[in-house]
């Protein structure tokens, strides 16, 4: 249930904040890439989990796109 609240919650959102979560969510993975690289990183399934994230908004972004048309 967890990620169909993330995913109700993405399509609450405006275009600007979509775009916005993306932006930082890439951020975040490569904050996490950099620590996986230099062995600073406890929990490694995060990367996994952020990189679904950004699929997911990705994925409303586009769902928004083709309903405007």
């Amino acid at each position: 249930m967890k990620i169909n609240a993330f995913v109700e919650d993405l399509k609450t959102k405006s275009a600007a904040e979509l775009n916005e979560e993306l932006v930082a969510a890439k951020k975040e993975l490569f904050n996490l890439r950099f620590q996986n690289a230099t062995n600073q990183l406890d929990n490694t399934s995060r990367i996994k989990e952020v990189r679904r994230n950004i699929a997911r908004i990705q994925t409303v972004i586009t769902e928004k796109a083709n309903a405007a048309e």
